[in-house]
């Protein structure tokens, strides 16, 4: 069309998107308005980047009183089109890229100049900060050691929560007997006081995560001479809260059996009864099963936004997943990063790759929903993954009495029970490496397939065959025992 004008943008929507394109000199990109069927009126601004890729890239909403910076009228857009065309012929043909940098430059030297201005504040109270009560050191620990970030050598530090979990265990546990004491007041029995409350309570496991959490915290103070001795430096965990008891809990063959003939009746998601096999058949993370993506699904995204994968992995980091992807043709399941920081792909047997085709034609008989949901475990909103915790949630509540069920949760209580005992997403983790020993697999394929962390300094830093081949007959023995272990009579 020639000239994009109010009325123009204020035609009643269709039932697809109206697209207005304003006429322009060739190479200089276009002024774009759009209408879509749910009546929402936006301007970009459209060119072709140094790929040969066309982008659209937003001006912002329609409004026939807009204020040129959230809203804008055509002449706004208008003008906003014309600077940016005049920074596309200036040379800059990656628009998007740009303004990101610009965003990141931005963003790098307000940081910058709040780290600089939080040195000249630390250095002008150095000596107020000796006086810090245990809630201001908490800030300051929480601050500088818990945030996510990455070293040189490319290792991960802090925790990726930036510290939410224990910032509220301390408000809970903590801050209430001694968040205002002075921190060089905190003796040794005062802080053993907040544990051995837990303790008379039964709850061992919150005793031992505050005392490492305080240990930590301590030993921070001490070496920025907050304080002049830590109190808690001879302690040892295992004589105050005891020695933590190691999960040993594992499906034996004949568990395998029943949890094939239990499933049909439990009444779970179909998606879930196809994770428990593939748990076992792949020996992964319950974390890494709900991050895992359809490679076609994310090679078709990436042609349009090669920044797509970035932005999975951006939520995956959120909803506490690891991205990997899911080749059915190549029968591989590729995780990039992973808990021990490097990438391990996973051999599909045809076990596994027969329950990976039931979920990708679950994703086809349910197309109108998530149709374009990367996830092979989409949530509600097909944009992210199914949460690990509501996975958890759903084993769990087929393992209960009657009496303890949960209200709003699964009637069926004991549908998932079996004899050798309550059972997790991680114990079919542990179940999938010991049905692999049992078939004469060696221990160290066996590590290499479930990518455990070697313990061995020696053999991380100079032996660094993955067996891969040895892996590949791993999984498939294991996917033909599971075969035979789920092949139900009925």
């Amino acid at each position: 069309m020639g000239i994009i004008t109010d009325k123009e943008m204020g035609r009643r929507p269709a039932d697809r998107d109206i697209w207005l394109v304003e006429d322009g000199a060739r190479g200089t990109g276009r002024f774009v308005g759009r209408i879509t069927p749910s009546g929402a009126r936006t301007f970009y601004y459209r060119y072709t980047d140094s790929s040969g890729q066309r982008d659209r890239l937003p001006i912002g909403p329609f409004d026939g009183k807009g204020d040129g910076r959230s809203t804008y009228t055509v002449q706004q857009a208008r003008d906003r089109a014309r600077e940016l065309s005049a920074l596309y012929r200036s040379g800059i043909k990656d628009l998007r890229k740009h303004f990101a940098q610009l965003e990141a430059d931005a963003r790098q030297n307000e940081q910058d100049q709040r780290e600089l201005l939080e040195t000249q504040r630390q250095a002008a109270a150095a000596e107020k900060a000796r006086n810090l009560s245990l809630r201001q050191v908490f800030e300051r620990w929480c601050s500088t050691e818990l945030q996510p970030s990455v070293r040189a050598d490319g290792k991960r530090t802090g925790r990726k929560d930036s510290g939410a979990y224990v910032r509220a265990q301390f408000e809970r546990h903590v801050f209430p007997l001694l968040g205002d004491t002075a921190i060089r007041e905190l003796r040794k029995a005062a802080l053993l006081s907040v544990i051995d409350a837990q303790k008379a309570k039964g709850k061992l496991r919150t005793a031992s995560v505050l005392l490492s959490d305080l240990r930590q915290m301590m030993a921070y103070a001490l070496d920025r001479e907050l304080i002049d001795a830590d109190p808690l430096g001879n302690v040892k965990k295992a004589r105050i809260v005891g020695v933590a008891v190691e999960r040993e809990r594992v499906l034996s063959k004949d568990e395998i059996r029943l949890l094939a003939s239990a499933l049909p009746q439990a009444r779970m998601n179909m998606r879930s009864e196809s994770a428990i096999w593939l748990l076992l058949a792949t020996g992964a993370r319950i974390g890494e099963l709900m991050g895992a993506v359809w490679a076609e699904s994310l090679n078709t995204a990436q042609r349009q936004s090669p920044t797509y994968l970035q932005e999975l992995q951006s939520l995956a980091v959120n909803d506490g997943v690891k991205v990997g992807t899911v080749d059915l043709a190549a029968r591989q399941w590729h995780l990039p990063d992973t808990k021990n920081q490097r990438p391990h792909t996973i051999h599909l047997s045809d076990f596994a790759v027969n329950h990976f085709e039931r979920l990708r034609q679950l994703k086809v008989s349910l197309d109108n929903l998530s149709s374009s949901s990367p996830w092979v475990f989409p949530a509600r909103n097909p944009l992210r993954p199914v949460c690990v915790k509501s996975f958890g949630k759903q084993i769990a509540d087929r393992q209960r009495t009657s009496a303890k069920r949960l209200t709003g949760r699964s009637k069926n209580t004991d549908a998932l029970s079996l004899p050798g005992g309550r059972w997790t997403a991680h114990d079919l983790r542990r179940t999938a490496g010991t049905l692999m020993a049992s078939l004469g697999v060696s221990g160290d394929v066996i590590d290499e397939a479930l990518n455990h962390i070697i313990e061995s300094r020696v053999r991380r830093t100079y032996v660094r065959d993955r067996r891969e081949t040895e892996q590949i007959g791993a999984f498939n023995a294991l996917g033909e025992l599971l075969t035979e272990l789920t092949n139900v009579v009925s």
